[in-house]
């Protein structure tokens, strides 16, 4: 899964001392081939609407909204992405799975129940 950004908090009594700030790194985007996407519907914490949830994308999170941006249009609907997490709106997961594995996602799976 993708890295969460954390801030940390350094105290050093020594001067001399200094500390590389870890925003200068970039998370490479695996290559289509080697994402292993999970497609999965979700509920939880939504009022008891359905959602269709990609995770599992490894990369900058640009590539990640053009990702959800182009599935948003096949299927019609809308969602969002954050969290390193593809939302769409209603249960699209046959669909997506499809979609992801003719777009070079091979190792796309489905998830859950």
């Amino acid at each position: 899964m993708g890295k969460k950004n954390k801030k940390l908090t350094f105290y050093s009594t020594d001067p001399d001392v200094s500390w590389d700030d870890e925003d200068d790194y970039i998370e490479e985007t695996l290559p289509v081939q080697q994402q292993k996407l999970r497609v999965m519907r979700d509920r939880k914490q939504r009022k008891g609407k359905e959602v269709t949830l990609v995770t599992g994308f490894v990369g900058q999170e640009d590539d990640l909204k053009d990702l959800g941006k182009k599935l948003k249009s096949k299927c019609g609907v809308g969602g969002s992405t954050k969290d390193m997490e593809i939302i769409l709106q209603g249960n699209w997961v046959e669909k997506v799975v499809e979609l992801l594995k003719n777009m070079g996602y091979s190792q796309t799976k489905r998830v859950g129940g």
